[in-house]
């Protein structure tokens, strides 16, 4: 799919998403083309979820897909509905998570959110995590829940 740039793809990560320093997981929303966005994630010495071993531990790649429907949300309350904060949720269900490869250090992810049906507070997303060199990282599905 090719994504489109009909937005303010200008604005600050921190107006769209909640998460703060150590644990924000998102540097950049890419791109937004209807019920798809991108967003990418550059991998420092001082990430949260680095482990011993230099690589990101598996809850930190569910952190940044949910961060990454995050800031999706967040361009939309922001964008599309004039919200003055981003939306926060809650991960409410992670199903089909499949890890390919942990990423190291240096890395530069690419994630690819869904947006799926809402109901009752609860959307399903699905997100596609690859490094910038397009290797598969994660794909997973997951409920979030926005109060």
């Amino acid at each position: 799919m090719t994504f489109t740039t009909t937005l303010s793809l200008m604005l600050n990560i921190k107006q769209l998403i909640p998460q703060r320093s150590p644990i924000m997981m998102v540097d950049e929303l890419l791109c937004v083309h209807g019920d798809e966005a991108q967003c990418r994630l550059a991998v420092r010495e001082d990430n949260f979820f680095l482990e011993k071993d230099c690589l990101i531990a598996e809850v930190g790649i569910i952190e940044h897909i949910a961060q990454s429907a995050s800031a999706f949300a967040g361009y939309r309350a922001v964008e599309e509905e004039g919200a003055t904060e981003p939306p926060v949720g809650y991960i409410g269900e992670v199903k089909n998570f499949h890890l390919t490869e942990r990423p190291a250090v240096g890395d530069v992810l690419i994630t690819t959110i869904i947006m799926g049906p809402t109901v009752d507070g609860v959307t399903i997303i699905s997100g596609e995590c690859k490094k910038e060199s397009g290797e598969p990282v994660a794909d997973t599905r997951m409920k979030i829940y926005v109060p």
